[in-house]
């Protein structure tokens, strides 16, 4: 009956220790942002709050406008794509105030379809989007709006952001 004294227990032994994840690199909470830009005050706020959450977890913004293809085109597709340029030129040089990498894309086809497709694509962490405000023949006629479509479809967090958030 004797008893061995030398048991030594590895889970306990501070050799056998590995590194824990504490002293790993943190991960941000987002990585990629995806911002819809539009020309409306919803839109620019839009932006500017992706830019501003991007600023702070140290993640990139990928900024898209999308040409809806789907009611018109030629003259209003013209007209939309220097829109969209100008407002993806906005959101980039934003951006680089706040020190934040822009990428811009376009689009086109069918507004939320297009937005999903591209998150889903880019595995954006976050979807900012401005909110919709319709009134008149157009809420009657576009019963749901880009940002119900986003929140239902996307697989990300959805940020809806008012013209005075």
């Amino acid at each position: 009956m004797s008893a061995n004294s030398d048991t030594s227990d590895s889970t306990n032994d501070p050799s056998t220790v590995t590194q824990s994840s504490a002293t790993a690199a943190p991960r941000s909470l987002f990585e990629r942002v995806l911002v819809v830009t539009a020309d409306t005050d919803a839109g620019r706020a839009a932006v500017d709050a992706g830019v501003e959450i991007a600023a702070a977890h140290g993640a990139s913004v990928d900024a898209l406008y999308v040409v809806d293809t789907t009611e018109h085109w030629d003259m209003a597709v013209e007209r939309s794509e220097r829109e969209g340029e100008t407002l993806v030129e906005d959101a980039e040089s934003r951006g680089a105030v706040a020190g934040v990498d822009v990428d811009k894309w376009f689009r086109y086809g069918t507004a939320h379809e297009e937005v999903l497709g591209f998150a889903a694509a880019h595995d954006a962490d976050l979807i900012v989007v401005g909110s919709a405000r319709r009134t008149g023949l157009n809420r009657l006629v576009h019963p749901e709006t880009l940002p119900v479509r986003v929140q239902r479809g996307a697989s990300a967090p959805v940020m809806v952001v008012g013209a005075d958030d």
